[in-house]
């Protein structure tokens, strides 16, 4: 029969009458009416899960974003020897591009304190320069970037660095590298005092950016690290960072063939990538789940069907149509899983909206660290309601419910109402 037809039928007062009638009447079986409510809980239960679980994983998402990219550029722009030359240059090209650019100059180093030498990696900025393309002046929880000043050999070091050292902003620290001699071949190390000046924490996870990374004065790192007037490269920020690979390859066509111009997708594409993928396969997950109280809708409507069958031989005799009689479980069954999809909708926006003060809750409850700040970045479980996620969740929970519905429904309109009359 035509879908035009169907339609025209599903939505004549009499079918949709009878099919909300059925929907409110209480079943004289109370072990229908048990897997009524069994088959709407689990919709609800399976949409409310899947709301909530899609919902933390694009929490992780947006707080793995904001800390990594506080810190890493989304586009760096190097040189394949190590020194790049005419930096400034490029700066004023890309601040033409209306492009926010510092430039760094780092390197490997030990720090010591006492008896404890750590290695880190040391970077040199420009205070002023770096508030355009890094979150570090935001993240300082003693002293600040801007403490660091030209020739002082002030440091900047990490939360978890400075707790390792044992010392606080004022302790002099000795820190070595290896320096390269321009008359001989041979490496010696080289040794210089600086100040604490000030600790910062980024978290960041296991990218250790707490434990492994200090921060320095470019021209002190120039001379420290003997680069001249040249710098290790650019730092180069974005409003759009999946714009990044196409600005990087942008930019590498105006660079020379011994200056790189790379994007955060290298370093950090495949992790993200990963978070992506993880998404997705916890999406078909929980999906399965929706599917199981489906598969429970199928039976509530293969029980209220065998219940009704009286009552199908009587409507047939009264001059219903099979199509009429399919469409009146079809509504119920679109009644049931609309009830429970509402449910589900309802109690996932209030879980998402809640998860990261019942997680703080729960730990301190248990006194467990059930989420590590070293492992996901945040010692707790953050959430962020994406609504698209919440229509597609809903779309899938009521496409397989109606999907659940045809077969008892069909069954429901070959009855025969002679053969149901005489069973009754």
């Amino acid at each position: 029969m035509p879908v035009r037809e169907v339609l025209l039928i599903m939505f004549k007062p009499a079918a949709l009458f009878i099919g909300f009638r059925y929907t409110r009447a209480k079943s004289r079986h109370q072990f229908i009416s048990l897997i009524s409510f069994v088959s709407v809980a689990g919709i609800a239960l399976g949409v409310t899960v899947l709301i909530t679980v899609l919902s933390v994983i694009n929490g992780f998402d947006r707080e793995i974003k904001k800390q990594v990219f506080g810190m890493i550029s989304p586009i760096t722009i190097s040189s394949y020897t190590g020194r790049l030359n005419g930096w400034k240059d490029m700066e004023n090209q890309l601040r033409k591009d209306r492009l926010a650019a510092a430039p760094f100059a780092s390197g490997q180093a030990m720090l010591t304190f006492s008896n404890m030498t750590l290695p880190v990696m040391l970077a040199g900025v420009l205070p002023a320069k770096e508030i355009g393309v890094s979150a570090l002046p935001d993240k300082m929880i003693k002293g600040r970037l801007s403490d660091l000043k030209a020739g002082h050999y002030g440091i900047v070091l990490g939360v978890d660095l400075a707790g390792k050292l044992g010392v606080t902003t004022g302790d002099e620290i000795i820190v070595a590298t290896l320096k390269d001699t321009s008359s001989t071949t041979v490496i010696t190390p080289h040794f210089k005092k600086f100040i604490v000046t000030g600790i910062f924490q980024a978290g960041g996870g296991g990218l250790a950016f707490d434990s492994k990374m200090a921060f320095i004065h470019l021209n002190d790192a120039q001379s420290f690290f003997s680069l001249g007037n040249a710098v290790t490269g650019l730092h180069v920020n974005i409003e759009d960072l999946y714009q990044a690979p196409r600005i990087a390859s942008l930019l590498q066509s105006r660079l020379t063939p011994d200056v790189r111009a790379w994007d955060w997708t290298e370093q950090l594409g495949g992790f993200f990538e990963n978070i992506r993928v993880t998404k997705t396969m916890m999406f078909f997950i929980f999906v399965l789940i929706i599917a199981v109280a489906a598969f429970n809708l199928i039976c509530t409507m293969i029980m209220i069907v065998k219940n009704k069958q009286a009552d199908i031989a009587i409507l047939r005799t009264l001059g219903a149509t099979p199509l009429m009689i399919l469409t009146i479980f079809v509504i119920q069954g679109i009644c049931i899983a609309l009830g429970g999809t509402l449910l589900g909708i309802i109690g996932g926006i209030t879980l998402a909206s809640n998860v990261s003060a019942i997680s703080t809750w729960v730990q301190q409850a248990l006194h467990m660290q059930l989420v590590s700040s070293q492992v996901y970045f945040v010692n707790y479980l953050p959430s962020e309601l994406h609504w698209p996620d919440v229509w597609l969740i809903s779309l899938v929970a009521l496409a397989l419910s109606l999907a659940a519905t045809l077969y008892p429904a069909w069954n429901a309109a070959r009855i025969d109402p002679v053969e149901a009359l005489n069973a009754e």
